[in-house]
């Protein structure tokens, strides 16, 4: 649930929209995977720091993958956005996965959509580091005392 909203006069159909790409998000799992086409537009243009995908099909092969071996992940909205064709969305992303040790790992990003009846644009900003680089055992240590150097 968000903690904070801010809307810029988002349309009925707007919010609806929204409400249920967040909702898909929610509790990320093949369930929800596969009713991505739900939201998204057929040519759906996605972004995030390490992939640019074209096509819902390909967005729901790439989330597939990336899925694999996770033991939970869902997401906290933390404050919106939302105009009649755009949307921010700021929020935590939780996750477990066996190959990172299954511990819990919070990540925060922003994701930036476009629309008109569903999503045709979605990219997806946060810190990669802390995303993979800071959970590899000596490849985060080093990324944690960088971040920390730059820091001063």
């Amino acid at each position: 649930m968000p903690n904070s909203e801010s809307t810029i006069a988002p349309s009925t159909q707007s919010n609806r929209l929204l409400n249920d790409f967040k909702q898909l998000y929610q509790n990320l799992d093949e369930s929800s995977i596969s009713r991505l086409d739900q939201v998204y537009a057929a040519g759906v243009k996605f972004k995030d720091p390490v992939h640019d995908i074209e096509g819902v099909v390909a967005l729901q092969d790439y989330l597939s993958a990336q899925s694999e071996g996770l033991t939970e992940c869902r997401f906290e909205y933390l404050d919106e956005l939302i105009g009649d064709h755009s949307a921010y969305i700021k929020w935590i992303m939780r996750f477990r996965h066996a190959k990172l040790g299954n511990r819990l790992i919070s990540v925060r990003g922003v994701s930036h959509v476009h629309f008109s009846d569903k999503i045709d644009f979605h990219e997806d900003l946060y810190d990669m580091g802390a995303l993979l680089y800071e959970q590899i055992p000596l490849v985060g240590t080093i990324t944690r005392w960088l971040k920390a150097r730059l820091s001063r």
